[in-house]
């Protein structure tokens, strides 16, 4: 094939939206960054640990299962991750990442904190997967939330000594509403506008994020 031609074969392609085969290989800088952000974002888990477990106390008090309104934090890994290095796989990672570091500086899940990131890591994941990894606005970042949460709600209504599903209907609907809002904001708005913001800094200019925000300028 001519280099016109295949120049011309990849104007097609970006033309029709595709992505080149490239998506699937992570790059050193992609396994560098994801474990940068899994171990930052897992030093921010564990500062939630502390200040979102009493918010989630209090707002439980107030009316149980309103407390999943505290959750969001908890479920930023998979949404940054997904937004900055956009390839399959990279929501679970930092998600999964990040909830590692939280366990061992010390939590009180101990390892159903790990298990926790691999299931939120891949609610964040099939949402990006949906869109083909080619959508990374503020409306898919949401989406990202909320499967991340809708994907930790299922998870506590069937794990541990005292799951969800053993408490009443009304209580699973009140958390599910308040988990799901909780991850569209705190985990999507807020992942969204904090990847916007390392993208300002020029930190993430070898990423498609940071190079778009480099054109916009």
């Amino acid at each position: 094939m001519s280099t016109s031609t295949s120049a011309s074969a990849k104007q097609t392609s970006a033309a029709n939206g595709l992505r080149p085969a490239s998506i699937w290989r992570w790059r050193v800088v992609d396994i560098v960054v994801a474990a940068v952000l899994g171990v930052a974002i897992g030093l921010v888990f564990w500062g939630w640990n502390t200040i979102g477990y009493a918010w989630f106390g209090a707002a439980d008090a107030l009316t149980p299962g309103l407390g999943g309104i505290a959750v969001g934090i908890w479920l930023l890994g998979g949404v940054v991750g997904g937004l900055v290095i956009r390839k399959p796989g990279a929501a679970l990672v930092v998600e999964l990442v990040a909830a590692i570091v939280s366990m061992l500086i010390g939590n009180v899940w101990g390892v159903s904190t790990v298990l926790s990131g691999i299931v939120q890591g891949l609610g964040a994941e099939i949402i990006f997967a949906l869109f083909f990894y080619r959508r990374f606005g503020i409306v898919v970042a949401a989406l990202a939330g909320v499967g991340a949460a809708v994907a930790a709600w299922v998870f506590e209504l069937f794990y541990g000594s005292s799951p969800n599903i053993l408490k009443s209907l009304e209580f699973n609907t009140i958390y599910l509403v308040s988990v799901v809002i909780s991850g569209a904001i705190l985990a999507g708005v807020v992942g969204w506008l904090l990847v916007r913001a390392l993208a300002v800094t020029g930190a993430l200019n070898r990423f498609a994020v940071g190079r778009e925000h480099v054109r916009e300028v």
